[in-house]
């Protein structure tokens, strides 16, 4: 079957097209860039923007089940063109989709998916592993990390098992009308997260509270509007239980368990001087 991948050079996509390639499918890579793509041989990469359908005429054609994200990869706002895409997948025959959440709430696309009649599975992962790289410089030049809200937790999960599990219910029967919420197997905090580093990196790696205003200043500073801020601090002061659950979701679809932060950060020492 051939698979057609959005966002395919981002953190779910990129992973997605190896786990399809190892799989044997056929994938079809769409981006903006397709030069810069970087994608490996036998991906066929189309360029494309989801902002734009009447750009995507042909992007579908012989397309079994494709990977969605519900926002504009540049500015992450909601993609506001879901029923043209529907109907533009519906018209050449696909079948089943996946659709990357970028909310709690159902965006337009979600909206346009279910009631375009496609088989769809909707992917809702928490807090991705990869968001601790925005630690990396200062772990590697300081050994320190920064931080406020001690106490919040979060159930990260590993940018590729999200991938894995688009990967399965993309090419397998058994996930149509399911919402997969999506954690990692451990809930951290943050001094938590920075001893893990320290552990996997093998030397010191310290914590340093931040009080509250000066996390907000830090937010303000980095060009984060009044809105962005105010959902910042209460996902940190009154998070949702989902975000700290840890669900047995990627074991149960993939049937391997989840990749663990520790392992995450293996991967990636190199970017915090490991």
């Amino acid at each position: 079957m051939t698979v057609l991948v959005t966002g395919a050079t981002g953190k779910v996509g990129r992973p997605l097209v190896d786990e399809l390639l190892a799989a044997g499918h056929r994938v079809r890579a769409l981006t903006r860039s397709p030069r810069a793509a970087d994608l490996p041989d036998g991906v066929e990469v189309v360029a494309g923007n989801l902002t734009d359908p009447a750009g995507l005429a042909g992007v579908f054609d012989g397309v079994t089940a494709a990977h969605l994200i519900t926002f504009d990869g540049a500015g992450f706002a909601p993609l506001t063109s879901g029923p043209e895409i529907v109907a533009l997948a519906r018209e050449a025959g696909v079948r089943r989709v996946t659709v990357l959440k970028g909310d709690v709430a159902r965006s337009p696309l979600e909206e346009a998916v279910d009631a375009g009649g496609l088989e769809w599975t909707f992917l809702a992962p928490v807090e991705f592993m990869s968001n601790t790289l925005e630690w990396a410089d200062p772990v590697r030049t300081e050994g320190v990390v920064r931080e406020g809200f001690p106490e919040a937790r979060s159930a990260m999960i590993h940018d590729a098992d999200i991938a894995a599990v688009a990967a399965v219910a993309l090419t397998t029967d058994g996930h149509a009308g399911q919402e997969y919420w999506l954690t990692g197997p451990q809930a951290f905090t943050a001094p938590e997260k920075v001893a893990t580093i320290a552990e996997v990196l093998g030397r010191e790696v310290r914590y340093e509270e931040l009080s509250e205003d000066e996390i907000v200043a830090r937010w303000r500073a980095s060009g984060y509007t009044a809105e962005d801020i105010g959902f910042f601090l209460a996902m940190r002061t009154d998070p949702p239980a989902a975000g700290y659950t840890v669900l047995p979701t990627v074991e149960k679809v993939t049937g391997r368990p989840a990749r663990t932060f520790a392992q995450w950060v293996g991967e990636n020492a190199g970017a915090f001087g490991g």
